[in-house]
């Protein structure tokens, strides 16, 4: 079972990601598209990483807008599986 990292590792871990932020026991980034079926792409794409890796963010489409929420629920908080994910997701846009 991964342990959930206490606040100054997780301000840490932000430090290194790019408009990624903090709330409660989960890290969220918005990020913005040219049209809403390019939005669609990357969430097929976050999709595909998601599933490799077996660790499901929250994802909420809007038009041109998808918000990504990740915390690692058998964790009870966020874990470096996050911050993992959450790089190979800014590699994706």
């Amino acid at each position: 079972m991964l342990t959930p990292l206490n606040p100054e590792e997780v301000q840490s871990n932000l430090s290194k990601l790019r408009d990624w932020s903090h709330s409660g026991d989960a890290i969220t980034r918005t990020f913005r598209f040219k049209s809403y079926m390019d939005g669609i792409a990357f969430v097929n794409r976050v999709a595909n990483a998601a599933e490799a890796t077996d660790h499901h963010p929250d994802m909420m489409l809007g038009y041109r807008r998808v918000v990504v929420t990740l915390t690692t629920h058998d964790a009870n908080g966020i874990t470096q599986k996050d911050f993992a994910l959450a790089a190979e997701i800014d590699g994706l846009v």
